[in-house]
C-alpha cells in the first residue's frame, strides 16, 4: 500500500575532491560490470529493466512489486535485471569525483534520476526484493562517504534513502527468518539509513538495525566465525555488511557496538583468513556464490578477498592481515579507517566444528575437508568434499554455483560438483525444493585436525537417510596429500569423483598425470577408473569445463588416492 513522490534532484552536491593515494577502479565508465565479472559496452544510460545476457528481453514494467512472481521462464534470471539497480556504479562514480572528474558527479545524479523514474517508489521488479533495497541504501551511504556528503545530504539523497527504509522495514522478518545474509543486509541499512536521516522516524529504523545486527552477529556466526550460509561469498557478503556499518558507526560518532559483535566478527574475519590463499587472494570455491560484493572499492579481482580481509582485519582485530601494501587497502582508504601496523598471525591448520571445516596447512599447501555440521539449511551436497591447494593453484576443486534460476542449479549445487563419493547416482540429501534439502546427516567419528613432524591429519564421516555411510581420512605432507575413502551400508554402487584443475590430464593404468602432478588410486575391490567432462562456476553466470577423474567402485569398498607434487 505504499506511495510516495519521486524525488527531485540533486542527490549529491558539489565536492572538493581531496583523496591522497586513492585509486578510483574503471567499471562504470565505458562498460557495465555484472557480477563483478561479466563487461557489456555502455552507451549512455542503461535499461533498468533489461536481460543484457539475454537481448531484447526486459522485465514487465508498471507492475506493484508484490504483483510480481519470483521466477518468470519468459525473463529468465531476475538477477540479471536486478544486478544493475544495485547501484555499483554509484561507488565507482563518486570516486572518480573525489579525484577530480567533475563530470562524474553531474554523471553519477543524471544517473539516480533516470533510474527513479524508470523506477517510481514501490513499482516494478527492481522494488521487489528487500534486500536489493538494501544493497541501493549502503552503496549509497558508501557514495556519501567518499564525498564527505553524509552529514549535510542534500533533500533529494535523503527522501531517497527514507523511500528505500520504507520498502525495508515492513518485511524485515521475512530476511530474518532466511537466516542468512538478507538480515545482515537490511539490518544494516536501517541503520545506516535510520541514523543518516535522524528524527524521531529515522532513529526508530535505526535503533531496529542496531538490534538485529546485534542478534544477527550472535545467532548467525558460530563462535568459531562460521556463517550460517556455509560459503566462502556469502561469507565476504556478511563480512563487507558488518564492516560498512562499523565504518559508518565511526564516521558520524554512533555508540559502539557491544563486545559480543566485535568477537564474532574477529572469528569470522579469522574464519576467511584461514581459507584464503594470501598470495593470490583466492580461495576455494566452497557453498552458493550469487556473484554479491558489496564493496568495490578497488580494482582487485572478484575472486580477491585480500580486500575484505584487509579492512575486516583492521576494524575488528585492530590489525592486518596482508602485511605488505596493495590494492587490498584502498576500501580503508576510501571508507576512512585508520591502517593498523601490526599484522595477524599466518593461518595454521584447524578445526572449525561449529560448521563443519577441516583446514589443513603445511609449508606452500592447504587442504579443506568439508563434514556436515548443519545449524541452518545447507546450500549445496558438499558432504565430505574435499578441495586441495599448492602454491596458489586450485588442484582439487569446488563447482560453484552458476545460476540460481536455470537448470543448470540442479547440477552445481548436487554431489556431482563436489570431491566426494555418490553412492547409487543419488543426493545424499534429498531435495524438498529449488534451495532446500532434508534428510540433513550428522558427522560420525570426527577427528580434529593434528599436526607433526611427519604429516598434517584428519577424518570424518556420515550416513545418509538411506544408511549409506562415507569415512574420509586424510593425510597432508610435505610432497603428498594421502586420501582414503571407505564406503559402506545398502548401497550397490559409488562413484569417488576427483574435480581436477583445467590441463592436459593422462590416464595410465592406475593413475592420471598433467605433467607436474601425479594421482595413483587403489582398492580392495575391482573398480573402474574414467576421466570425463565437468563443469565448475568461479563466478555467477560464467561456467567452464574441467576434467574430472571418476573412480567407481562396488559397495563396501575402501578407496586410496596419493596425489604427489
Amino acid at each position: 500500500k505504499l506511495t510516495a513522490d519521486i524525488p527531485a534532484t540533486p542527490f549529491f552536491a558539489n565536492y572538493a575532491p581531496v583523496r591522497a593515494g586513492a585509486i578510483a577502479p574503471g567499471a562504470w565508465r565505458d562498460t557495465a560490470r555484472y557480477f563483478s565479472y561479466h563487461v557489456f559496452p555502455l552507451d549512455g544510460l542503461p535499461d533498468w529493466h533489461a536481460n543484457p545476457f539475454t537481448p531484447g528481453t526486459r522485465a514487465q514494467t508498471g507492475i506493484a512489486w508484490h504483483e510480481i512472481a519470483d521466477f518468470n521462464a519468459a525473463l529468465g534470471d531476475i538477477k540479471t535485471v536486478w544486478e544493475a539497480s544495485r547501484f555499483d556504479w554509484a561507488v565507482a562514480m563518486a570516486q572518480r569525483a573525489a579525484l577530480g572528474d567533475a563530470a562524474e558527479l553531474v554523471r553519477l545524479n543524471d544517473w539516480l534520476a533516470d533510474w527513479l523514474h524508470a523506477n517510481p517508489p514501490y513499482m516494478g521488479v527492481n522494488w521487489k526484493c528487500g534486500q536489493e533495497a538494501s544493497i541501493r541504501v549502503m552503496h549509497l551511504a558508501v557514495a556519501a562517504m567518499i564525498l564527505g556528503q553524509a552529514d549535510a545530504s542534500p533533500n533529494g539523497l535523503r527522501e531517497l534513502i527514507i523511500l528505500h527504509l520504507r520498502r525495508i522495514a515492513p518485511t524485515l522478518s521475512y530476511a530474518i527468518g532466511q537466516c542468512n545474509n538478507h538480515g545482515t543486509s537490511e539490518a544494516a541499512a536501517l541503520f545506516i539509513g535510520g541514523s543518516w536521516i535522524g528524527g524521531a522516524q529515522g532513529n526508530a529504523w535505526a535503533k531496529l538495525g542496531r538490534r538485529w545486527l546485534e542478534n544477527r552477529a550472535h545467532v548467525l556466526i558460530a563462535q568459531d566465525g562460521t556463517f550460517s550460509q556455509y560459503s566462502l561469498n556469502y561469507h565476504r557478503l556478511m563480512l563487507d555488511t558488518y564492516c560498512l556499518a562499523e565504518s559508518w558507526r565511526r564516521q558520524r560518532g554512533l555508540p559502539v557496538f557491544s563486545k559480543a559483535l566485535t568477537e564474532r566478527l574477529g572469528a569470522a574475519t579469522h574464519w576467511l583468513h584461514s581459507l584464503t590463499d594470501i598470495t593470490t587472494g583466492d580461495a576455494p570455491n566452497l557453498g552458493a556464490n550469487d556473484g554479491a560484493r558489496l564493496l568495490p572499492l578497488s580494482d582487485s579481482t572478484y575472486r580477491d578477498f585480500r580486500p575484505t580481509l584487509q579492512l575486516a582485519a583492521n576494524l575488528f582485530l585492530a590489525a592486518r592481515a596482508v602485511s605488505e601494501s596493495g590494492v587490498w587497502d584502498q576500501p580503508a582508504l576510501w571508507l576512512g579507517v585508520v591502517p593498523a601496523t601490526n599484522t595477524i598471525a599466518t593461518p595454521q591448520s584447524r578445526t572449525f566444528n561449529d560448521g563443519g571445516f577441516h583446514v589443513l596447512r603445511r609449508n606452500h599447501t592447504m587442504a579443506l575437508l568439508r563434514y556436515p555440521r548443519f545449524r541452518f539449511r545447507p546450500g549445496q551436497c558438499d558432504l565430505l568434499h574435499l578441495d586441495f591447494w599448492v602454491d596458489g593453484v586450485n588442484l582439487l576443486r569446488d563447482g560453484g554455483s552458476y545460476s540460481y534460476a536455470g537448470d543448470e542449479h540442479s547440477y552445481f549445487s548436487g554431489v556431482a560438483s563436489h570431491n566426494t563419493v555418490q553412492f547409487d547416482g543419488r543426493e545424499p540429501m534429498p531435495r524438498l525444493g529449488r534451495f532446500l534439502f532434508g534428510a540433513w546427516p550428522k558427522a560420525q567419528d570426527v577427528e580434529w585436525v593434528t599436526q607433526d613432524a611427519e604429516a598434517t591429519e584428519t577424518a570424518a564421516g556420515y550416513k545418509d537417510a538411506k544408511g549409506a555411510m562415507h569415512q574420509r581420512h586424510v593425510s597432508l605432507r610435505d610432497r603428498i596429500l594421502y586420501c582414503e575413502d571407505t564406503v559402506s551400508g545398502p548401497a550397490t554402487r559409488a562413484v569417488l569423483r576427483w574435480r581436477l584443475a583445467p590441463g592436459d590430464w593422462q590416464i595410465s593404468s592406475d593413475r592420471i598425470s598433467n605433467g607436474a602432478v601425479l594421482l595413483h588410486v587403489s582398492a580392495d575391490v575391482p573398480y573402474t577408473l574414467r576421466l570425463a567432462q565437468g563443469w565448475e562456476s568461479r563466478h555467477y553466470l560464467e561456467q567452464s569445463p574441467i576434467p574430472v577423474l571418476e573412480i567407481e567402485t562396488s559397495v563396501p569398498a575402501n578407496i586410496q588416492t596419493v596425489i604427489s607434487f
